[in-house]
């Protein structure tokens, strides 16, 4: 029995020692925390804020652009094709070649008109012959003169006829309708051509084309001869300057869009038809406060930034709503609420709270007994301060 009293004496104790050091513990951490132990408001984290870059809003130069996307062309461009059914029997080009106007690209099988051609010839000896004969006779008037007339008629049938054969014989020649770049081609000496087979391709490209769609509201400040500026994603960044030479009369019902065309000079051909175009109409410029993408966050239809202003202890992140407009050069054009010189913060702005203290990255501010980001240090061999009380 008293084993068992014991027992429940040891356990209560133990019980209250345990509450007690619990009790204890919690007014220990009170007083760490009041005097400006780790995490106080007077230990080395207190006050500092959240570390943040700043960004200062500038006046940037805007460019007021139209940015469509158009295909390039050839200045002229024609698929090089045979008229008939034939062989071919000599290729007068090499792929690639740049070719004058007319030149021969291809001959085709000719044997019929070459016949034609050698019996137009007889026939036109023969009615010489005749025409002369009996143009002899009626000068001397031995013949009437109407014989002579229809001998001279018959000679001018005659060379009608050689002139049609040696046409026909032409026909067998293909050759380059303006001056060019030729495309590749799989067409041998004995390969068989039909009507509509494509023999090469012919480019001139020494000025491209590029068509490209424009909204119907932008036709008051659109011009012939407005300058324009393209890139393509083959030469990255490049930018290649052009004018625009035509607008269409019509606008197309279903987009309510005009077709607008541009020429870019092409010297060395490095824009090659059926490039995808990306191409900007300038329309001026303006001078406009801006601030880096980064520092821009977006919430539905609407944009905010974080403007650092200072507070009774440090800088504070106050949330500002922006109007947007334009994005050029990794800036934002800021329409309202930033002024050029304000300060925002530049980024993390998705661990900010408004109101929330902030600490700009290498100010220094919020390290307590700073002043101006530099710490006050006791000169060498100056005593403490509680000591020379003493």
């Amino acid at each position: 029995m008293i084993k068992r009293h014991f027992f429940l004496v040891a356990a209560a104790a133990l019980l209250g020692l345990m509450v007690l050091a619990v009790i204890l513990r919690m007014a220990f951490a009170g007083d760490e925390k009041a005097g400006g132990g780790p995490g106080g408001r007077g230990g080395p984290g207190g006050g500092r804020g959240q570390t943040v870059s700043e960004a200062v809003v500038t006046a940037r130069p805007f460019t007021d652009e139209i940015r469509v996307l158009g295909v390039a062309r050839g200045r002229r461009s024609v698929n090089i094709t045979s008229s008939t059914s034939e062989l071919i029997t000599r290729v007068l080009f090499s792929d690639g070649q740049r070719v004058a106007a007319g030149a021969p690209l291809v001959e085709l099988q000719a044997r019929e008109e070459d016949a034609g051609i050698i019996e137009a010839r007889a026939q036109v000896a023969q009615a010489q012959r005749q025409y002369d004969r009996y143009k002899t006779l009626a000068d001397r008037g031995i013949a009437p003169r109407v014989t002579a007339e229809d001998a001279e008629t018959g000679l001018a049938t005659a060379r009608a006829s050689l002139n049609a054969a040696q046409a026909r014989r032409g026909d067998r020649l293909i050759r380059a309708p303006f001056g060019g770049v030729l495309g590749l081609s799989s067409v041998t000496a004995g390969t068989l051509v039909s009507p509509g087979g494509i023999i090469t391709t012919l480019d001139d490209i020494d000025v491209v084309r590029v068509d490209f769609p424009i909204p119907e509201r932008y036709l008051g400040v659109l011009r012939t001869g407005t300058p324009i500026s393209a890139t393509i994603d083959a030469y990255g960044d490049e930018t290649f300057n052009g004018r625009i030479a035509l607008i269409d009369t019509r606008i197309n019902e279903q987009t309510r869009a005009v077709t607008a065309r541009a020429e870019i000079p092409n010297p060395g051909g490095r824009i090659r038809p059926g490039m995808a175009v990306r191409v900007a109409v300038q329309q001026g410029q303006r001078t406009s406060a801006a601030a880096p993408e980064a520092a821009v966050q977006y919430e539905g239809d609407g944009a905010f930034v974080y403007r650092i202003a200072k507070g009774e202890s440090g800088s504070t992140a106050q949330r500002v709503e922006v109007e947007t407009g334009a994005v050029e050069g990794g800036f934002v054009e800021i329409l309202s609420g930033l002024d050029a010189g304000d300060r925002i913060v530049g980024s993390g702005l998705n661990r900010i709270q408004p109101g929330a203290p902030v600490r700009v990255a290498g100010s220094g501010q919020g390290r307590p007994g700073q002043t101006g980001g530099q710490a006050r240090q006791p000169a060498r061999g100056a005593a403490p301060a509680k000591a020379a009380a003493q």
